[in-house]
């Protein structure tokens, strides 16, 4: 999966997403756990007022995110926190509301992942966050976050309760998983961008079971175990907390910005150094 040396068909001056960077990555792996914690809290906890807030936020947060011409921190950032809450409900609630099989689930979720990938690869040439300047591409990448997302939240579960792993053998088994895309990138063996999408998907099922972890009871016996108790709400806060520490700092410091295309120099004060994908 490559840019095949595609000039990106832009109506846009700037990518709508991010430079992948250590601040992404950091923020990233903050919203899959923190929205695994927050989904148990609005929806488990029945705080219903708290959700329809959410609800409204993430729908602002989307509606700015398109409207605006380039990438900015937080209508983006709030947008994945949204999906993360709602992709997880998602995928909960098809499992243990409606009752289809975890193994069905996490299938179908990566089937439908696989489906917006190769669909958007077929209509653009290029699967690469750089290329994101187009009302089309931003779409098809919005799609492939919001199934990657639930596809992660089935695979964490399936894991650790289905397969009998619990919390703990979960996060050992993604935290090894996660590490392969990236080796195989050092070695030039996997090109960039399919690392990054397998990195991207993975990062879900292993900060959500980390989330899972610590919110859930010490005595669980659906997830091997359960976790250390520390509860939704704690976990939520806290999460939220560092969240919006981050997003500030991204906003002002803007060190995720990324290049125009034909290499138009960032705005005045962003940081060089991004890396490429």
């Amino acid at each position: 999966m490559n840019d095949d040396g595609e000039a990106p068909r832009a109506s846009h001056s700037y990518p709508k997403v991010p430079a992948l960077t250590a601040a992404f990555w950091a923020v990233k792996v903050l919203t899959t756990g923190l929205g695994e914690s927050a989904s148990d809290y609005l929806f488990l906890g029945g705080h219903w007022i708290a959700l329809i807030l959410t609800a409204v936020t993430v729908v602002g947060a989307f509606v700015w995110q398109f409207r605006t011409d380039r990438y900015q921190a937080v209508p983006y950032w709030t947008a994945i926190l949204g999906v993360a809450i709602f992709g997880t409900a998602e995928a909960d609630i098809v499992a243990f509301v409606v009752g289809i099989p975890l193994p069905l689930v996490a299938a179908g979720y990566a089937l439908a992942t696989a489906g917006v990938l190769t669909c958007w690869y077929r209509s653009e040439g290029t699967l690469s966050v750089h290329s994101i300047t187009t009302r089309r591409r931003e779409t098809f990448y919005w799609l492939t976050v919001m199934c990657s997302f639930a596809l992660g939240t089935a695979m964490g579960d399936l894991t650790a309760d289905t397969l009998g792993l619990g919390l703990v053998g979960s996060i050992a088994l993604f935290g090894v998983a996660i590490l392969v895309p990236w080796v195989l990138h050092r070695r030039r063996f996997l090109h960039p961008v399919t690392a990054f999408w397998a990195a991207y998907v993975l990062t879900r099922p292993l900060n959500a079971s980390v989330a899972d972890w610590l919110l859930k009871p010490v005595h669980d016996d659906g997830y091997g175990g359960g976790g250390i108790g520390l509860g939704a709400g704690t976990i939520s806060f806290e999460g939220l907390v560092l969240f919006a520490g981050l997003v500030a700092y991204l906003t002002i410091r803007r060190p995720d910005v990324q290049e125009a295309p034909g290499g138009t120099p960032r705005p005045i004060g962003s940081p060089e150094g991004t890396t490429k994908v």
